[in-house]
């Protein structure tokens, strides 16, 4: 029943793409918009942190719209929406395999 929720969750953004925070899960690192704390201005400075949860919105609790989120500098936890999620960091994001100098172990003894 949950698979439905989340694929009719998807559908309705098969005309144009989905928002990158419905890609996000517990455990994946994050980069997060900082906000500013005086005024709610967007500046371009950014975090990084590691979700360790992920909430469900109000209209569809199958959707995650909010995180908890733990920024890897000071260990803070932050509850962070999902449109300040700017970019998901996958684990070779952008390597190609073989090109980080380490040599294959041989088979051969």
């Amino acid at each position: 029943m949950s698979v439905r929720h989340s694929l009719q969750a998807l559908n309705q953004f098969s005309a144009q793409d989905a928002p990158l925070f419905m890609g996000v899960s517990a455990g994946d690192f994050v980069i997060v918009e900082a906000e500013s704390r005086v005024a709610p201005k967007v500046d371009g400075n950014w975090w990084m942190g590691q979700v360790l949860f992920c909430e469900g919105g109000a209209r569809d609790p199958m959707v995650n719209t909010m995180f908890q989120v733990s920024d890897v500098d000071d260990g803070f936890i932050y509850w962070v929406n999902g449109n300040e999620v700017m970019h998901i960091v996958r684990s070779l994001d952008g390597l190609q395999l073989g090109s980080h100098g380490c040599r294959p172990l041989s088979t051969t003894y």
